[in-house]
């Protein structure tokens, strides 16, 4: 079931009335609601992978219970890492092992062994990066005695598999989403009204925008050995802007159909192509992954402290681990380097968290300095998704190497029956409308706001691609 799919538009109110107008005389009976659409949600990808999702629960369930009652360090330990073991397992074999088994017999191959890999012929379930880091961050909480261990299954139970985050985020912590499930909610018309201008917003950018870009971005990296330089430029760019409306689009309905049920979800997305540095970037790009990574894994590592060895090594591991995170496959970790790459002089330098303040563009060289660092900060983040969006390592290098060898700059007409330019326009309104609206959470709210709403969903009637609407692309991840 796709946030964009008309099974979605019918499931949804349903959900909605049932919670608020059947089971609002009690939190139990909004929590039992929201457990039946969220398991029901999960299984209609394949209900065979909610026993995968029921699994995973329980184990987190009582291995977090085991661990507070645990008398020694030692019997601590013993259920910290059988439970964080079996998680990884289960994501490994799912999600990694064909990648590993795979890349063993190329490396044999190419010192002259024959080799044959094994492969598993399994399907990833949809969301197990995610719920599985659900459960983690709670686990490693519990052991380092942050927070208690939950008792009532059913309200963990909504933790881990909460629908509007279950397939693709924000990754929640427990410190922040379960203590609004062990309370009454009550109906606010404002807070509903806030949720349901996002999730139109968060559909502009996914059917509008997203959707839109990959038509183009397609056309662009399937065939880009016949693209000459300007539209294989263009192509990372639409990319850029598929990858952000898909996944930022996601998150804003995810956040406004939460808001619908009276519960707040953390923000994942913060403008980031708005930033001035790759470091003030990934403070606002899937702001709920980069902040798990760096408090379960970063500071562990020691962080920032230590030598300069140790910073860039600790660096290294956190966009490698990131990269690889999103899918098993090289150009994934390259993309991770890459990235690792522009993030470690502004480490050395004591310049990572230089740009953190609001700021403002006028007529002065100042603002000129600012926008020029946008700009710069964008282009190498449009490099680095050549990686992410390609096949292959040999088809990004491949890629690139056609951008600076073709040096022919004309339109060209695509397969799709358009010219490489035709959506620029698009973009650039889409950029300034979230640019006037950086410091609101959506741009409906306000003043016109039934004529911004208007105007949006005319937006995704006319140009929305209902007719083959795509799955947002972290749901593979």
């Amino acid at each position: 079931m796709f946030f964009n799919s008309f099974h979605f538009a019918i499931f949804l109110p349903i959900v909605f009335l049932l919670y608020w107008f059947i089971a609002n005389k009690s939190k139990n009976y909004q929590n039992y609601i929201l457990i039946l659409a969220s398991y029901y949600f999960y299984s209609c990808w394949d209900w065979r992978f909610l026993f995968l999702l029921v699994f995973s629960t329980l184990l987190d369930y009582f291995s977090a219970i085991k661990i507070e009652n645990s008398a020694t360090l030692l019997s601590r330990k013993f259920w910290l890492w059988l439970c964080v073991s079996i998680n990884i397992g289960f994501l490994g074999v799912f999600k990694y092992y064909n990648f590993f088994a795979t890349s063993f017999s190329e490396l044999l191959q190419s010192v002259g062994f024959n080799s044959s890999p094994l492969l598993l012929k399994v399907i990833l379930p949809v969301g197990i990066s995610f719920y599985t880091f659900h459960g983690l961050s709670y686990i490693i909480d519990i052991y380092f005695k942050r927070i208690k261990s939950e008792k009532n299954f059913v309200d963990y139970s909504l933790f881990v598999s909460y629908f509007p985050l279950l397939v693709a985020g924000p990754i929640e912590r427990a410190t922040h989403l379960l203590p609004q499930l062990k309370v009454n909610r009550e109906f606010h018309f404002e807070k509903a009204k806030q949720g349901i201008y996002q999730i139109i917003w968060g559909l502009v950018k996914k059917v509008v925008i997203a959707d839109t870009c990959a038509n183009y971005a397609n056309a662009i990296f399937d065939n880009y050995n016949s693209m000459n330089s300007l539209s294989l430029i263009l192509g990372a760019i639409y990319f850029a802007f598929q990858i952000y409306g898909d996944f930022s689009g996601y998150s804003d309905i995810a956040l406004g159909t939460s808001k619908l049920f009276g519960i707040d979800l953390l923000k994942n997305f913060n403008y980031p192509y708005f930033s001035r540095d790759i470091g003030e970037f990934w403070r606002k790009w899937h702001i709920s992954l980069t902040t798990w990574f760096k408090d379960y894994l970063y500071i562990p590592l020691g962080g920032s402290k230590g030598s300069k060895w140790m910073k860039v090594r600790n660096t290294f591991i956190i966009f490698l681990v990131s990269g690889f995170w999103h899918g098993a496959s090289w150009t994934f970790i390259a993309w991770g380097f890459i990235n690792a790459l522009y993030f470690i002089p502004l480490l050395l330098l004591n310049r990572n968290r230089k740009n953190i303040d609001d700021f403002n563009l006028g007529f002065n060289l100042e603002s000129i300095r600012t926008l020029f660092n946008i700009l710069i900060t964008f282009c190498i983040t449009c490099f680095a998704w050549i990686f992410f969006r390609a096949r292959s390592i040999s088809d990004a290098f491949q890629y690139i190497r056609r951008i600076f060898e073709n040096r022919i700059f004309t339109e060209q007409y695509f397969s799709i029956e358009r010219y490489n330019y035709e959506i620029l326009a698009l973009i650039i309104i889409f950029v300034l409308v979230e640019w006037n609206n950086r410091a609101k959470i959506e741009p409906i709210s306000g003043k016109y706001s039934w004529l911004k709403l208007g105007l949006c969903l005319a937006a995704i009637l006319a140009l929305g691609v209902f007719s083959d609407y795509k799955e947002f692309i972290y749901f593979q991840f």
